[in-house]
Formats: C-alpha cells, sequence, structure tokens
C-alpha cells in the first residue's frame, strides 16, 4: 500500500534532495526497521505530521506489513515489521524485511534494488540489544551492502527514564544530554564489536516530542548514496 501526502518536512531541504535524486535519477527508498517498540511507526508518523503509519499500544506491534510512504517527488519510506516477537513472529517478519531488500527494478536490462537505504532504530532506553544485533546480523548486512545501513537512537527523552527532560524548551538538560551523546559512541563501538559493521555515530532523537527531528533527515539527505542499488544475493 502506497499513500502520498504532504507533512511540514516535505519541502525540508528539498533542493538538495531533489538535486541527488535527479543526479542518480530515481526516487530515494529508505527503509525503516528495528525492534518492536523501537518507535518506527511513530517516527514516520513525525516526519509526516500525520498518522500514516499505526502505532502499536504496549507491547504489541501494529506493523506486520511492509509499506510506503511518498514524502515527496524525491523521497519515500518504507515501514517494516518489527523483530523481538518470539520464534515464529521473527521468522515471518525477517523474511518479510529480506523480501522487501530484495525488491528490484529494472534500468536499461540491469537490475537495482529499490531501497536505497536502511535506517536501524533504537529505543533510547536499549532494552533488546541482543535482538537488534540479530537483526543487523542475520536479516540487514547478509543482504543489503553494509556502508548504507545507519541507527539512531530514539526516545531520547525516556533514556534515563523520563528524568532530565525539559518539558518547557522541548530538549534533554545538561546532564541527559551529555548520557545521551555517550549512548552514542558506545552504541557505535558496540555495534561494530556485536556486527562488525563501521556505522557512523548514531544521531538521537525524540519522535514523540518532534525533537532533532531535523537531524534525521539530514542523516538522509547527506547520506544519500550517489548511484543506484545493485543487488548482493546470498
Amino acid at each position: 500500500m502506497v499513500y502520498s501526502v504532504g507533512d511540514m518536512y516535505k519541502e525540508y531541504r528539498n533542493s538538495d534532495l531533489s538535486r541527488k535524486s535527479q543526479e542518480v535519477g530515481i526516487i530515494f527508498d529508505v527503509m525503516v526497521t528495528g525492534v518492536t517498540g523501537a518507535g518506527k511507526s511513530t517516527t514516520l508518523n513525525t516526519i509526516f505530521s500525520k498518522e500514516v503509519s499505526k502505532v502499536g499500544k504496549g507491547v504489541e506491534p501494529e506493523t506486520m506489513e511492509t509499506e510506503s510512504f511518498r514524502l515527496n517527488d524525491s523521497f519515500r519510506l518504507w515501514d517494516s515489521p518489527g523483530l523481538g516477537d518470539g520464534v515464529a513472529k521473527d521468522k515471518e517478519h525477517s523474511k518479510k524485511i529480506v523480501d522487501l531488500l530484495y525488491k528490484d527494478y529494472d534500468s536499461n536490462g540491469q537490475s537495482y534494488g529499490f531501497i536505497d537505504l536502511v535506517l536501524v532504530i533504537i529505543e533510547g532506553s536499549n532494552r533488546d540489544m541482543g535482538t537488534t544485533y540479530k537483526l543487523l546480523n542475520d536479516v540487514i548486512v547478509p543482504n543489503f551492502q553494509k556502508e548504507r545501513v545507519f541507527v539512531a537512537i530514539n526516545q531520547a527523552d525516556m533514556a534515563m527514564k523520563g528524568r532530565y527532560w525539559c518539558y518547557d524548551s522541548n530538549s534533554p538538560k545538561f546532564e541527559l544530554k551529555q548520557y545521551l551523546e555517550e549512548q552514542a559512541s558506545s552504541i557505535q563501538r558496540r555495534v561494530k564489536e556485536a556486527t562488525g559493521v563501521d556505522i557512523i555515530r548514531p544521531i538521537y532523537y525524540s519522535a514523540e516530542h518532534n525533537y532533532n527531528i531535523e537531524k534525521l533527515m539530514d542523516l538522509f539527505i547527506d547520506y544519500m548514496p550517489k548511484e543506484k542499488r545493485t543487488l548482493v544475493y546470498v
């Protein structure tokens, strides 16, 4: 299912995004993934400023299929099922993610992958890093170019169990910001140790409070690849 909607970020750095899109000759497609509860759907809803993806309640996941949401003429985001719902569900969801990674199109007789970048979202409290590593190690990296994989930390407001978040300024206080900076560096090291993947230093944000979403958009735009993605078959 594909939606075409507008939002407050529709025009964000649109000239940069449009130029890069035209240079490569594609609409940039980013798959958003992570463990259940990391806030994938909330992130999409914040970017689009409306509910385009249903948010699960409690520990129950809502996203069960892959869906795409087009932000503008140059950019599209894909929601995907989360891992961490049990062995059977994880196997089912992993297959859907892999199928999306191998979704292809033809251009001048050459086959290319639809997905250009993968964003793995980690929740601020880092409660389920083991499943995140499994997602990276077993699902993403074997089926996708690792240099196109990025990590971001959502729920920054809850990283210290809700302490040190300033609601007046909608931003972390010094103690929480320092903790988040240390956490970003730690996750970068831990991902390398657990998966062998050198990721750029993760950005942190809060989809719930619309904090640092611009930095998330900058991540997408600044690291958009300069060429179509050739498929990796295993």
